[in-house]
C-alpha cells in the first residue's frame, strides 16, 4: 500500500544498511526515544542487521511504561468507586498496579471502559450526568493536547461530573535526566517524530549543544529509522552534534502552534515521577489553577498512596537503557503478557513486549526478509 509499503522497500533498506557500514569507524550508541520506534527495530530485526559497531539502546519512550505505580494504585482506588465510571485506552487495563489491575477492578464490579478518544469519555459524562467520570490522561506531548482540549470542553460545557487523573510527561527533561546519570552511554538520540510535530524542535538544540549529541528526528517504519540511523552516526563520525529533522513531512520545527496554545492553557510543568527511575523535575504536566476542578486525584482525595515495585522486576533498568528486556531474569519466565511483573511487559509500545512478541524465539518476523537487505 502506498505510503506503507514505500517506507519498508527492502532495497531501499539494503541501500541504507550499507551507507551505515560504509560510514561507521568505531563502536557509537545510540537511543531510540519512542517505544514505537523500538518495536519497529525489534520486529523487522534492524538492531540485528546494523554493523556490530552501531548499538541501538531502547529508551522510556513507553508512556505506559513509565506511568509511576504509584498513579495506577490512584486509578485502581477511583475506578473501584461505586458512583465512577472509569474510562482509559485499552493498554492501560493490563498494567500491574501493587496488587491488582484495571481489568481485576472490572471483574469485581468497577465500571471500567475501555474508549478510543478523551472525548468519548466527555460524552459518557454527558449521558451520566448522575454519575462521576474520570478519564485516564497519560502520555507525552502528543496525547496531552487532545487531553487538555477534553477538559476544556468539559468547563466550557459546563459539565461538573468529568474530570482528568493526570500522568502526562515531557521528552527533553528525560534526555537531560538520562545524560546526566553516572552509568549514561548513550551518544545519540533518535528523537520521536510524534512528538516534535506537536512540540517543534525548539528545546532540542541547547540539550545537543550542551551534552554534545547529536539529536536526529526520526519516524517510525524501518525506512525512517534506517534514515535516523545514517544520519546520526554520520554526525557521530563527523563529531558533529546538530538537531537534524530525518522526518520533514510530519514535523515542521515549530511544531503545532495550536496545540502548544492549549497545553499552555490547561496544564502547568510540574516535576513527574517515572515509573523505574524516579522524579525527573519539570517533566510533566497537570492541570493549571484555572481547571483544578477536574483534577480526579483532588477530586477524589487520592493523596498519601505509597507503594514498592516488585523486587524481580528490573523494568526500571530497561527503561534507562541499562539492561536489554531479554537480560532480566524474569522475561519470559515469571514475567510474560500473562502474569506481568511491569508495564514494560503488556504495554503496545513496551521493551519487553517487542522482546517477547519478535525476539524470545530467535525469530524475527519482518516485511524486509521478503528480500534479503543483506
Amino acid at each position: 500500500m502506498k505510503y506503507i509499503d514505500e517506507f519498508q522497500n527492502p532495497e531501499l533498506a539494503r541501500r541504507l544498511f550499507d551507507e551505515i557500514r560504509a560510514t561507521v569507524t568505531r563502536p557509537w550508541a545510540l537511543m531510540e526515544v519512542c517505544g514505537g520506534q523500538t518495536h519497529t527495530i525489534i520486529r523487522h530485526g534492524i538492531d540485528q542487521l546494523l554493523p556490530d559497531e552501531v548499538e541501538l539502546i531502547h529508551g522510556p519512550g513507553c508512556p505506559v511504561c513509565v506511568t509511576p505505580l504509584e498513579v495506577i494504585d490512584k486509578a485502581l482506588e477511583i475506578a473501584a468507586r461505586p458512583d465512577v465510571i472509569f474510562c482509559s485506552f485499552g493498554d492501560m487495563l493490563r498494567v500491574p498496579g501493587s496488587d491488582r489491575d484495571l481489568f481485576q477492578v472490572r471483574s469485581e464490579g468497577g465500571d471500567v471502559r475501555v474508549v478510543y478518544s478523551p472525548l468519548d469519555a466527555l460524552k459518557i459524562a454527558q449521558q451520566n450526568p448522575h454519575r462521576e467520570v474520570v478519564f485516564f490522561g497519560i502520555g507525552f506531548e502528543t496525547t496531552a493536547p487532545p487531553n487538555a482540549m477534553t477538559v476544556y470542553q468539559a468547563r466550557k460545557l459546563g459539565i461538573p461530573n468529568f474530570s482528568l487523573l493526570v500522568s502526562h510527561v515531557r521528552v527533553p527533561p528525560a534526555i537531560e535526566a538520562i545524560m546526566t546519570s553516572p552509568s549514561c552511554r548513550v551518544q545519540a538520540f533518535l528523537a520521536a517524530g510524534h512528538v516534535c510535530s506537536v512540540m517543534g524542535m525548539g528545546e532540542y538544540p541547547e540539550l545537543a549543544e550542551r551534552f554534545k549529541v547529536p539529536i536526529v528526528v526520526t519516524g517510525f517504519e524501518p525506512l525512517d529509522i534506517l534514515e535516523g540511523i545514517r544520519r546520526t552516526v554520520r554526525q557521530l563520525e563527523r563529531g558533529e552534534h546538530t538537531v537534524d529533522n530525518a522526518y520533514p513531512r510530519a514535523v515542521r520545527p515549530e511544531g503545532n502552534p495550536a496545540a502548544q496554545a492549549m497545553l499552555a492553557d490547561v496544564f502547568e510543568v510540574t516535576d513527574r515521577a517515572w515509573r523505574g527511575i524516579g522524579t525527573i523535575p519539570a517533566s510533566g504536566w497537570r492541570l493549571s489553577e484555572r481547571y483544578r476542578d477536574y483534577d480526579a486525584e483532588h477530586r477524589f482525595s487520592v493523596d498519601g498512596i505509597t507503594t514498592r515495585e516488585p523486587a524481580a522486576c528490573r523494568s526500571g533498568e530497561v527503561l534507562q537503557g541499562l539492561i536489554k528486556p531479554n537480560e532480566c531474569p524474569s522475561f519470559g519466565t515469571t514475567c510474560t503478557p500473562r502474569t506481568p511483573l511491569g508495564a514494560t511487559m503488556v504495554s503496545s509500545e513496551g521493551a519487553c513486549a517487542a522482546y517477547y512478541l519478535y525476539r524470545r524465539l530467535g525469530v524475527t518476523a519482518t516485511p524486509l526478509e521478503a528480500s534479503p537487505v543483506v
